[in-house]
């Protein structure tokens, strides 16, 4: 498939789109607002000639934050602006940045759109996420002379495979690139392997090593523990959970409370259209449950709290003992394992990780990592970190040195960028 072939299919498949968008938005309402956007129509009053960030959602969001903040320091007269695909990233692009950046969701990859977005921002550097990549986009970035690069890029073998059975699309695509910073060598080898080309390939690692914690969130969340009347409390998170993992977590929980009948889990669903139906999961299975949103703090005979917010993982992850991060027990590739490790909580996770192959063997080589398969095996790991304060301490010290040995990510990508805003 070549990109015209692809942009006539768009087109053809634009009936489906809107369907599938006002069906999202049956579950979560904010799918329904802002929809020219989509389509370049009603955009915000931009101040173009800056820096334009793509995010897709939430956890591009967070992981760009580093890098956008690095960029306002260096470059204080562009301005900046950050677009995302979906509400929840939305929210945590205004909740990151306020009003110091410019956003909008980004246009779908249509020709028209595309240069209707880009003769708006008339950017001078773009600098997308991860694996977000739209043939279009790239192109036209392309045409005008403005220069892309392809920030924390991972490509898993899986997506590798699936790039090359569009090769006719997907290669051009790649060679459009400016710059690659691809987070490992293996990665860096399938992108040159798709059609980038070598000079635009540089291995940097992974800004998410370059985590910065507010050092006041531990004593945040312990003062809250205290006032909770829940400091010796064996608490556990499961966070970013997905369709699937909830039931199997509660299992987990329903064993542990055996042992530990006063075990506190912190229940974090991924999506916020799934919060409402992970209370009334928790409900009809019997588990004493209070949401965060609405306040209610976990009382001595509470078993479930509800991490129903938005904004507030880190915080929620300070506020347990051990963590286990989702989107990996069933195959959605997992999420970041380096967020509750900064906060030197043992981690635990499925064997679905395939988004983060190369942080998670790290890990789990140190010792700051354990994989889990089912409900017994999650219970076991829980339990052995809660009655053995050795191997906590080995796992929170390992994590730490895993997350301090692979800093400087940030600082290589700065440079590739700078070089891109020099030329």
């Amino acid at each position: 498939m070549n990109r015209t072939l692809y942009t006539l299919l768009f087109h053809l498949a634009l009936p489906v789109v809107m369907v599938r968008l006002l069906w999202r938005a049956r579950r979560a309402p904010a799918y329904s607002k802002r929809i020219g956007e989509r389509f370049a129509v009603g955009l915000p009053d931009f101040q173009p000639g800056g820096i334009w960030v793509h995010a897709v959602s939430v956890g591009e969001s967070i992981a760009a934050a580093p890098m956008v903040g690095a960029l306002r320091a260096r470059y204080p007269q562009l301005p900046i602006t950050v677009t995302c695909m979906t509400p929840t990233g939305s929210e945590r692009i205004r909740a990151l940045f306020g009003d110091t950046v410019q956003h909008c969701y980004l246009p779908y990859d249509l020709p028209w759109a595309v240069s209707r977005f880009l003769q708006r921002l008339q950017p001078k550097l773009a600098v997308v996420m991860e694996t977000e990549l739209w043939p279009n986009h790239i192109h036209q970035c392309a045409r005008r002379g403005i220069p892309v690069a392809l920030a924390n890029a991972r490509l898993s073998e899986r997506s590798a495979r699936g790039y090359a059975r569009f090769a006719r699309l997907t290669g051009p695509m790649l060679a459009e690139l400016n710059l690659i910073a691809a987070q490992t060598e293996a990665e860096a080898a399938r992108f040159r392997q798709l059609g980038a080309r070598d000079a635009a390939v540089q291995v940097t690692g992974s800004i998410k090593f370059d985590l910065m914690i507010d050092p006041t969130l531990s004593r945040q969340a312990e003062a809250l523990r205290q006032e909770w009347s829940a400091t010796a409390r064996p608490a556990w998170i499961g966070a970013s959970t997905h369709t699937g993992e909830d039931e199997i977590l509660l299992a987990a929980q329903r064993q542990l409370l055996v042992a530990h009948p006063d075990a506190l889990l912190i229940l974090v669903p991924r999506h916020p259209e799934r919060f409402g139906l992970v209370f009334e999961l928790c409900r009809k299975q019997g588990f004493t449950t209070v949401r965060r949103s609405l306040g209610e703090p976990p009382l001595a005979g509470t078993q479930v709290l509800l991490g129903d917010t938005m904004g507030e993982l880190l915080f929620l992850f300070a506020l347990a003992d051990v963590a286990f991060v989702g989107g990996s027990l069933v195959p959605t590739g997992g999420h970041n394992l380096l967020e509750p490790a900064a906060l030197g909580k043992p981690v635990l996770t499925g064997p679905h990780v395939f988004n983060f192959l190369d942080i998670a063997a790290q890990l789990r080589d140190a010792g700051a990592l354990k994989e889990v398969g089912s409900a017994p095996e999650l219970a076991a790991g829980i339990e052995a970190f809660w009655t053995d304060p050795a191997s906590t301490e080995q796992a929170r010290s390992a994590g730490y040195h895993v997350l301090k040995n692979n800093q400087g990510a940030l600082g290589r990508l700065l440079e590739g960028l700078a070089r891109l805003l020099n030329d």
